[in-house]
């Protein structure tokens, strides 16, 4: 049974449920202070991580690079969120060949919220955001941003692999588990749209 939690979230109450709010803990105990020395390491591996799928990416310490940078990650998340979508649609067909009818909205919902985040995350405004404007942001910003993208990126190369499995599994005729696929990848574009509003949160939240 799904059950909903009360977290303090940027200054606000926010409501989430038991995975969302699994999730929230995760990205928080990552991103508490450490030993300088490990923090600096930390922040050092999580560049390199971005910069070897990111071309073009050199992180957000100079403000020139800052969108540029973010647009860079925006980019690379739609486009898997894209793919993730292409492969629903290859899924959807796959059911009514198979007159799966049950499953036949589940996944038309599905399509329809993975290109609603995808769009969200692609079409992203910040309006005047202290991060991207200051000259100077402190270090802890620097560093929960990169957290940030590096989740973000993980989770989008997660979701992606879920649909790939899923549309290879339907047209090889494994068909038995799709409802539990179906919800798993649900939840997997819940937790890739709730990363991306805590680094707009924090994107918004910076001061100038």
């Amino acid at each position: 049974m799904i059950q909903n939690h009360l977290i303090t979230h940027m200054g606000r109450l926010v409501i989430f449920n038991s995975e969302q709010s699994r999730t929230l803990l995760r990205v928080t105990l990552t991103l508490t202070a450490k030993p300088p020395l490990e923090r600096v390491q930390e922040s050092e591996r999580l560049l390199e991580r971005l910069m070897l799928v990111l071309p073009g990416f050199r992180g957000y310490k100079l403000k020139e690079q800052r969108r540029e940078a973010d647009r860079i990650v925006r980019t690379y998340i739609y486009e898997e969120m894209e793919r993730s979508r292409d492969d629903l649609t290859s899924c959807l067909q796959a059911l009514v060949d198979n007159k799966l009818s049950e499953l036949l909205e589940p996944m038309n919902r599905l399509i329809a919220k993975v290109d609603r985040v995808a769009s969200k995350i692609n079409h992203a405004s910040y309006g005047y955001a202290g991060f991207f404007d200051s000259i100077r942001i402190e270090v802890p910003d620097l560093d929960r941003m990169l957290g940030y993208d590096t989740q973000l990126m993980d989770l989008a190369r997660k979701l992606s692999e879920m649909t790939t499995t899923l549309r290879t599994n339907l047209s090889q005729g494994k068909l038995d588990d799709a409802r539990n696929s179906e919800r798993q990848i649900d939840g997997s574009v819940g937790s890739l749209e709730l990363a991306f509003d805590q680094r707009k949160s924090m994107i918004e939240g910076v001061k100038v």
